[in-house]
């Protein structure tokens, strides 16, 4: 096993630069961290299903009781709690998502995208959580936030990943991201 590197980390923002060499196993923990976190959102989504709980999702039970009063987003998450066409949407999309993110993190596909949809909905969670206290900072749910879009500035999905593979597939004789370079933001 290799243990020299060629990889760079550099970056200048406001007058600030910041810059390192990862050790050549970094690599590695980022595919560890893109599986453990997919499984973990994965097995998440699929908990809330019927067929494996045995029992239908209820977002309504989070938006009215498990958001704090303090929360900036109390009153939106109550309000979507009292439309029941809107709760029946939420109802489906948060596991179909949480299912579809950690299937897509796993395998290392459309992974910018997955990893944005997986920061959403963790912050979205920590907003509700949030007491208005600055230990909040430290929730798990920030946390997990972060973490997706680690992956995604990491470009995870090139690394042991399905977007390595559909960035260079050939489409009228370029890469598809030559041909369709807004490809870039979703893929990676």
């Amino acid at each position: 096993m290799s243990t020299t590197t060629k990889n760079e980390l550099e970056s200048r923002y406001a007058g600030i630069k910041l810059e390192g060499q990862p050790h050549a196993l970094s690599a590695w923990f980022v595919v560890a961290l893109r599986f453990l976190l997919g499984g973990m959102i994965l097995f998440a989504g699929l908990g809330k299903l019927a067929f494996v709980s045995g029992e239908p999702f209820d977002a309504s039970g989070f938006l009215v009781h498990g958001v704090d009063p303090a929360s900036p987003v109390s009153g939106l998450y109550a309000a979507m709690a009292e439309s029941a066409l809107l709760l029946d949407v939420i109802n489906v999309v948060i596991p179909a998502t949480q299912v579809l993110i950690g299937v897509a993190l796993i395998f290392g596909g459309l992974l910018r995208l997955a990893a944005l949809g997986g920061a959403l909905q963790m912050f979205a969670f920590y907003l509700g959580g949030w007491e208005g206290q600055w230990l909040a900072l430290f929730d798990s749910t920030l946390i997990y936030a972060v973490l997706f879009l680690a992956l995604a500035a990491f470009g995870a999905g090139r690394i042991l990943g399905a977007d390595r593979y559909l960035e260079n597939l050939r489409v009228g004789g370029q890469t598809l991201v030559e041909k369709y370079p807004k490809l870039r933001y979703v893929l990676g």
